[in-house]
């Protein structure tokens, strides 16, 4: 039903994400070939119109705040899950309809949706998540930073300081959306030259599931290879 993000992005996502050990390219996007054909379209035709940003910027990113989500133990083993906002819950079924009006290329329509979602519940991360994909894949790296941004800072504020005791495993589906945030902010940090903090993502996300499932180490490898470089302080 759907595609790689490289079989239909055009831009600086095509064929530029690492590999995994089978060869298949570990990608963040899951979305419609339908929705980057709608979003190409509308680079084309229209002005930018501007980024909103999702409230999230680099000196916060990595700076806890009070959140509703809370984290817990898993019933007989040593695995810790996060648990989402009762408003977050509520809204699930709604996110459903998104990806219909996903799946029929009614993008505009879905990222209304999805603003009014977050009205009423701003710290529902799989809102964040795919607001961020959207925005990664019209080419807003600033939007994107802020949505990701915003879903994993909340994620990383509903864990203890010193770090948990056992893995938060990506396995669990209540953990996805926040190695996946923390995956698409790593990617729009490094691509808007912040690569230590994207480093420091990865590292976060390393440290909370090691077997890493999202291909993150590659990057880590890769991007610790190149040469260093002034950190971009210009607000991009």
């Amino acid at each position: 039903m759907y595609q790689t993000a490289a079989d239909f992005i055009q831009g600086p996502l095509g064929g530029r994400w690492p590999q995994g050990p089978s060869g298949d390219k570990l990608l963040l996007l899951n979305l419609p070939a339908l929705v980057s054909q709608t979003l190409s379209a509308k680079r084309k035709s229209k002005p930018d119109r501007g980024s909103q940003p999702a409230a999230s910027d680099e000196q916060n990113l990595l700076r806890r705040r009070r959140t509703e989500l809370r984290v817990r133990r898993r019933p007989n083993e040593n695995a810790w899950e996060l648990v989402h906002p009762r408003c977050a819950l509520e809204r699930m079924e709604d996110l459903e309809e998104v990806q219909h009006m996903l799946d029929a290329g009614e993008v505009d329509v879905a990222i209304d949706e999805l603003r009014w979602l977050l009205d009423g519940c701003s710290d529902f991360v799989a809102a964040h998540r795919l607001l961020g994909e959207l925005a990664l894949a019209d080419g807003d790296l600033r939007l994107a930073r802020g949505h990701f941004g915003y879903a994993y800072n909340v994620c990383i504020s509903a864990l203890p300081p010193r770090g948990l005791p056992g893995p938060l495993p990506y396995r669990l589906p209540v953990n996805q959306g926040f190695f996946e945030s923390a995956k698409g902010l790593a990617w729009c940090l490094h691509e808007l030259d912040k690569r230590e903090m994207a480093l420091d993502i990865l590292d976060q996300a390393l440290k909370c599931d090691p077997t890493d499932p999202l291909g993150l180490r590659a990057w880590q490898t890769a991007w610790r290879a190149e040469p260093r470089t002034p950190e971009s302080s210009d607000g991009k």
